[in-house]
């Protein structure tokens, strides 16, 4: 569940961090605040110099105030966004300390905590019991509750052997018993990675992160010895104008001219932005292991999907009826309905739904009693029904082509001509015939159809519009693939796939240069998990897929691909945004605040110094200006925060328009808030100073 910042519990906590992060310790890892701090100090001391003199420190200590504010607030941005993961990771550590583990040791069971378990022990499950650590199925099959870390409701089936034989620590069974390997070590469990995750805790600096701070800090650099050097500049002009200027650049105002300078608001913001991006990611269920691969999604230029559950339902949906000749198409979806009244499988619900919904057939004319159904077989791989009437038994059957073929060679006929010929057109199409007999006489044919999912085809076209090429995964053949591929709209396809197939093509698309992203839950994805850059494994999945990837997604929802690249790319669009507004805002706050402070430098006749014509916004005073550009500067961080949490937001155009908008909102927005906001802060200021 999504907490707002607002939450009473996450604010208090939040103020609480942002005090203690004051400690220089804990900010070695953001230079430009850790120099804000330093600053302050600096002021703080300037404070204490002057009131020892005797002389009036309110203006100074004013300046010192909004410095540590401005610290502050910088905290608080990183702390908000770090607390609310941490009511969610009490409540999974609770659930992982009280957990009690049925240890199976010698074929005797003994209770101990969750733990104390190790990598290889064997734990017994039933009906209530917690599964108290992340493994693999041996024996049984069970349903399982993993509503506490995905959040569905729905019980899955967990058993031994194949691609749903890994269970994960916190989750409930719900029925039967099963015995489970561990497969992880002590404090490396899923659940333990998802506290630190949504925590923050172990959270690293991404690439983009470390070169923007690395931009930052130069920047900063640049700033600071410019800084510096204007108390020398300063006496110089004051020497050659015959001015006593020492009061115009005192240490309170170097200080409060440095920190409107540096680029404080988006290093306050850049940690909030990076943590809020995972946190996006875990409120969608989904666990990022690294945050490099939450960056790499950003800046995805190819994906690979798995045409089943991905970019179609999976199961084959009746989408057509077609007759015979002398047989009209009502009395064949009739006859189709009816042979599929006792068929559950998804492919027989959707017949019956088929002739329901188009030709408003329903089976009530019929005597229950009269109607024996024959149920599919491996075997015979035709189901039907034998219709009993008071002189006659009707046999009605559906099934393969060629099952169907060899069922009425037993009345000595064939199957006709043109009943081929419709089968043949719809494997050419992608989908899977089923022949319709009574008796001796084949009726028609049923399409079954691989149902493309709705809306796919235009995400598919927003990410092309983003530049990203789309890939089908398929074990197929080439004909159904490219009838998919075409319908679904993506831009390749690979048939009858293999793990080396999968691999190879990764591999191949790296050497140009891209970045690949993908999605598998089986032991056979997990070469090409481990290899492309972004790998997403499914939580129903082996633990070899999970360990492969860099993501799971906790509801195994192989579309989710598509929502990670769009949260990347929104954690780039949020930071690029907000780094522009940043700098933006320091470029105009230097037009506010450099020209009020140095009116006085070579006047002229008698009047203001050169420099006052540049004064746009006719600030009441220096002290005025740079106290509001101080207020503004703290401020402004604040008012971020939201934005930092939630992030910019989301629309798949290019990066060449992507651009252009920066530009124009946060570019002019950064450029003209600091004119607004100052002058606002001014105005209360004239007021009060009257």
């Amino acid at each position: 569940m999504r907490t707002s910042f607002l939450n009473p519990t996450i604010f208090k906590n939040a103020c609480q961090d942002s005090l203690l992060k004051f400690n220089p310790k804990r900010l070695l890892s953001n230079p430009v605040i850790l120099v804000t701090e330093v600053i302050g100090f600096l002021s703080l001391l300037s404070c204490a110099y002057s009131y020892a003199k005797g002389m009036p420190i309110g203006f100074e200590v004013a300046i010192t105030a909004i410095i540590f504010l401005t610290v502050f607030f910088a905290n608080f941005s990183e702390s908000i966004a770090e607390g609310r993961g941490k009511a969610q990771a009490d409540s999974l550590r609770k659930t992982k300390h009280l957990t009690q583990a049925r240890l199976v040791e010698d074929g005797k069971e003994k209770t101990i905590n969750a733990l104390d378990l190790k990598k290889g022990d064997v734990v017994v499950c039933e009906a209530g019991d917690i599964i108290p650590g992340d493994g693999d199925v041996l024996e049984g099959i069970a349903t399982v509750d993993e509503s506490a870390i995905t959040g569905e409701s729905a019980p899955v089936i967990r058993e031994s052997g194949g691609d749903r034989s890994a269970v994960t620590g916190g989750t409930r069974v719900i029925s039967d018993r099963i015995l489970v390997q561990i497969t992880v070590d002590a404090g490396s469990s899923f659940l333990d990675q998802m506290i630190q995750l949504v925590e923050g805790a172990k959270r690293k600096k991404t690439p983009n992160e470390v070169a923007l701070s690395i931009l930052l800090n130069g920047i900063s650099l640049i700033l600071l010895v410019a800084v510096l050097t204007l108390k020398s500049f300063t006496d110089f002009v004051g020497e050659s104008t015959h001015q006593n200027l020492s009061s115009v650049i005192t240490v309170p105002v170097l200080s409060a001219l440095l920190i409107c300078l540096l680029p404080t608001t988006i290093s306050a913001l850049l940690s909030a932005i990076g943590i809020s991006g995972m946190d996006r990611l875990i409120q969608k269920n989904i666990i990022a292991l690294s945050g490099r691969a939450v960056e790499a999604a950003g800046d995805i230029d190819i994906l690979l999907m798995d045409k089943t559950g991905t970019i179609t339902f999976g199961n084959r949906q009746a989408s057509e009826f077609f007759p015979q000749k002398n047989t009209t198409v009502e009395y064949l979806a009739e006859v189709a309905q009816l042979s599929s009244l006792s068929d559950e499988t998804a492919e027989g619900r959707s017949i019956k739904v088929l002739a329901k919904e188009k030709y408003n057939l329903r089976a009530q004319n019929y005597d229950p009693k009269t109607l024996e159904f024959i149920p599919f077989s491996a075997h015979s791989r035709m189901s039907g029904v034998n219709v009993h009437a008071k002189e006659k038994t009707t046999v009605i059957r559906k099934g393969a082509e060629d099952a169907v073929a060899k069922h009425l060679t037993s009345f000595g006929v064939v199957l006709p001509e043109d009943v081929k010929a419709t089968c043949q057109r719809i494997a050419k199409l992608g989908g899977t015939p089923l022949v319709v007999c009574e008796d001796e006489k084949a009726l028609g044919v049923i399409y079954l159809k691989d149902i493309v999912k709705g809306g796919i085809k235009e995400r598919f076209a927003e990410l092309r519009k983003m530049g990203i090429r789309t890939i089908m995964v398929t074990g197929d053949n080439p004909l159904t693939a490219a009838a998919i591929a075409a319908e679904a709209g993506v831009d390749d396809f690979i048939a009858q796939a293999t793990p080396e197939n999968k691999m190879n093509r990764i591999k191949e698309e790296q050497k140009k240069g891209l970045l690949v992203a993908m999605t598998g839950d089986g032991t056979n994805d997990a070469p090409a998990l481990a290899q492309a850059d972004v790998g997403v494994a499914m939580n129903t999945g082996t633990q070899a897929a999970r360990e492969a990837g860099n993501m799971v997604d906790l509801d195994s929802n192989p579309t989710k691909l598509i929502e990670i690249v769009e949260t990347g790319k929104q954690i780039l669009m949020t930071r690029g945004a907000l780094t522009t507004f940043s700098l933006a805002n320091d470029i105009a706050k230097y037009f506010a605040i450099i020209p009020s402070i140095f009116d006085q430098l070579y006047p002229q006749k008698g009047e203001s110094g050169i420099l006052k014509s540049l004064d746009l916004m006719h600030l009441h005073s220096p002290q005025s200006a740079i106290l509001s550009s101080l207020i503004f500067n703290a401020f402004i961080i604040l008012l971020l925060v939201p934005l930092a949490l939630h992030g910019v937001p989301y629309k798949a155009i290019r990066m060449q328009a992507l651009l252009r908008k920066n530009l124009l909102i946060y570019g002019l927005g950064g450029v003209l808030s600091p004119f607004v906001g100052i002058k606002l802060i001014d105005l209360l200021f004239s007021l009060f100073l009257r």
